[in-house]
């Protein structure tokens, strides 16, 4: 572990990609949907497809409500595939939030961090999405920031002044450590900022971004972890308490 875990009072994390799995979320709506028509497609083929459109709706539209974002992201991907996306099949990716599951180690790993660290959530999600995914995450945190809170969507840096804002109410200025798996979400504009970052490297055993875009940029890293739990046992050695 590269970085000093006394350093910090509070962990600021993303939701979607860390915590819950949006990939799997999403591939469940868009995967069967595209194989309908083109039956060689793959999930990560038409996640790789779908990445890009949910990135420029939501810069385009910084107010639209995520589930509004995931039914436009949904037709624009069908137009790019040259595939029909009816209201029906949009509707059913914009309702999917609260499906979408928890990573297997999330609420585990939570509950140990919880025992060292305030927690903060920064999510590209509505108020009622994420109170559906919180109920998978058994953990209560310390602040939830929405993109409904906020009013854009990451990367938009006014997500991670925000974040600033509140870390300076609470006390948590220079203190505050980011957790996300997305570098083109999280770990680009948190390091603009001087937000020190650790990447839940999700998807460490497979190539390529899938839903997240290219960050296309270089990122200095405090820490990488494959899980979530390596990074909360990580912590707990490094501190002297691990059970």
């Amino acid at each position: 572990m590269s970085l000093d875990p006394t350093g910090y009072d509070a962990l600021s994390f993303d939701c979607y990609g860390t915590l819950i799995d949006w990939e799997a979320g999403i591939a469940a709506v868009i995967g069967p949907w595209a194989r309908r028509h083109r039956p060689e497609m793959s999930d990560e083929g038409v996640l790789v497809a779908y990445s890009e459109n949910e990135a420029a709706v939501l810069r385009e539209t910084p107010g639209i409500l995520y589930p509004d974002a995931l039914r436009e992201a949904f037709r624009r991907t069908g137009e790019a595939l040259g595939l029909p996306v009816t209201d029906i099949e949009a509707d059913t990716l914009g309702d999917s939030v609260p499906d979408w599951p928890a990573f297997d180690d999330s609420a585990e790993a939570l509950a140990i961090l919880k025992d060292h660290y305030a927690l903060v959530i920064l999510s590209n999600v509505h108020r009622a999405g994420f109170a559906a995914s919180n109920e998978r995450l058994g953990v209560e945190f310390d602040e939830i920031l929405t993109a409904q809170d906020i009013g854009s969507y990451k990367p938009n840096p006014a997500n991670f002044e925000a974040l600033e804002r509140r870390a300076a109410e609470r006390g948590w200025s220079g203190r505050l450590l980011h957790v996300a798996q997305s570098l083109f979400h999280d770990h680009v504009p948190a390091q603009q900022f001087g937000l020190p970052g650790v990447w839940i490297n999700r998807r460490h055993d497979r190539p390529g971004w899938g839903a997240t875009p290219d960050p296309q940029a270089s990122v200095d890293i405090a820490a990488e972890y494959p899980s979530l739990m390596d990074f909360a046992r990580d912590v707990e050695r490094a501190l002297g308490r691990e059970n």
